[in-house]
């Protein structure tokens, strides 16, 4: 209850700080600077409210309420200066541009300069009252963070000690240790209590309400730290792991919240939430128009497949989605009827069970496009890791237990791993593509999905498809 005040308040504050903006710059312009009629000052005290929430929504869809219990004071100033900046320069031409107050250029760099300043000097006294309020919650231990740590060597002591050192700030509530491996070490034994073995992690996590896991063994295990990641795939807590040396040379070790301990976050937040949102309209819109537009070719593909050889149209097969939930997907058939009654198979390059016709739709992707209705009814997205049959899913996770990490996102019709690697024909060759689909998920965004997406058709104009 205490988390979800505290939410509220930031919003109250950044709401109340907006209204109060708007209306000191409308004070500004009509009674000390006269330049505004009285519909136009009558309109500008009446949008108050709209303006406000606009602002709202704005610092929602860039993310400024996720976290909010570990955010840098000095930091969010900085932040808010660009959102400011570009929330003034969309204020000033949906509202301002027209004014008749705005005569010249120069009353238009004044007009919003003036607009820039006030909501930003407002909002930073609002919003660094309102966390300062909230640090010293973390710092009285109102406010707290329910932790492990994954290891119980040196390092881990090591860590551990840095940690406690700074607890004041972070609000980090360390409930033990687990330890890795068979040989248990005792450095903790009269500081941390001992909360059994690792493979312990995702029932401790439900059983504590575990919000932050360290993982604090030699960064050279790097079969073990994938194998502790991949226990906790799909479960909603921050994780950060020990670094060596040369991952610190190569910069990809942040000190954030940790005062100074250098670890590697993993990072939970894979898009902006005004990418994500933008992705999903883009993903529906497109498909939609797309259904529309071509259901000529629908059509025709459809009595070819008809023709081509016995059996229905469509053919629909159980995959799996986001969070590991399954769905069907939708395709139009290449495969003669019954070509898995001995069970679950991968096609290959000269697969007997593809007809004629379906191996020209394999090709050129033809076989794929009913998949765009998955895409609207929100089972996958255009761009995403392709989705698997949790029978090949089940040997995959043997060789690569990171193939869970896939799970993140919805499956896409097309993926970068599909442009770069193809096809799978075996399991191996689907852990091999693997590497792609998570280089993707690492660098998420609306550029690396039209970069995918422009990929995608070159390979349909030169039929390099299976």
């Amino acid at each position: 209850m205490t988390r979800n005040f505290q939410k509220i308040k930031l919003i109250v504050a950044d709401y109340l700080a907006a209204l109060l903006a708007w209306i000191l710059f409308y004070a500004l312009r009509k009674y000390i600077l006269h330049e505004m009629s009285e519909g136009i000052s009558f309109f500008l005290l009446g949008s108050a409210v709209m303006i406000a929430t606009f602002w709202l929504l704005l610092y929602t869809l860039i993310g400024q309420y996720r976290d909010i219990f570990r955010k840098s004071r000095v930091k969010e100033i900085t932040n808010l200066a660009q959102i400011s900046f570009l929330g003034a320069i969309i204020i000033f031409f949906a509202l301002l541009l027209d004014d008749e107050g705005v005569e010249n250029y120069r009353s238009y760099y004044k007009t919003i300069s003036t607009y820039f300043l006030l909501h930003f000097l407002i909002t930073g006294i609002f919003r660094t009252i309102t966390i300062t309020s909230i640090k010293k919650l973390i710092r009285q231990g109102k406010i707290s963070f329910n932790t492990l740590i994954v290891g119980s060597n040196a390092n881990a002591r090591e860590v551990y000690l840095e940690l406690e050192k700074n607890n004041r700030h972070l609000g980090l509530k360390i409930l033990g240790y687990l330890h890795v491996f068979q040989a248990i070490e005792t450095l903790f034994v009269n500081e941390l209590k001992n909360l059994g073995y690792y493979q312990k992690l995702p029932e401790l996590i439900k059983k504590h309400n575990i919000e932050e896991v360290i993982i604090a063994i030699e960064p050279s295990e790097h079969k073990k730290i994938e194998e502790i990641l991949g226990l906790m795939e799909g479960e909603n807590v921050r994780i950060s792991i020990l670094p060596d040396l040369y991952q610190i040379l190569l910069g990809s070790v942040k000190v954030n919240h940790l005062f100074g301990t250098p670890l590697i976050e993993i990072k939970q937040n894979l898009m902006p939430v005004w990418q994500e949102v933008l992705k999903r309209v883009i993903d529906v819109v497109a498909s939609a128009l797309f259904l529309l537009i071509f259901f000529p070719v629908y059509a025709m593909i459809a009595a070819m497949v008809k023709l081509s050889s016995p059996g229905p149209v469509f053919y629909k097969q159980e995959r799996i989605g986001k969070h590991g939930k399954p769905f069907y997907i939708y395709k139009f058939r290449s495969m003669f009827i019954d070509a898995e009654k001995l069970g679950p198979s991968l096609s290959s390059d000269y697969d007997p069970r593809i007809t004629s016709w379906g191996r020209f739709m394999r090709k050129v992707r033809l076989d794929e496009l009913p998949q765009f209705w998955n895409v609207i009814i929100g089972d996958m997205s255009l761009v995403g890791p392709r989705p698997e049959r949790q029978f090949f899913i089940d040997q995959i996770v043997k060789i690569a237990p990171h193939y869970k990490h896939l799970h993140r996102v919805r499956p896409g019709i097309t993926s970068l791993g599909q442009v770069k690697y193809g096809y799978a024909s075996s399991v191996d060759e689907m852990v091999r593509r693997l590497k792609f689909d998570i280089l993707y998920i690492e660098n998420m965004s609306l550029a690396m999905d039209f970069r995918v997406m422009l990929y995608t058709i070159k390979i349909i104009v030169e039929g390099r498809g299976k």
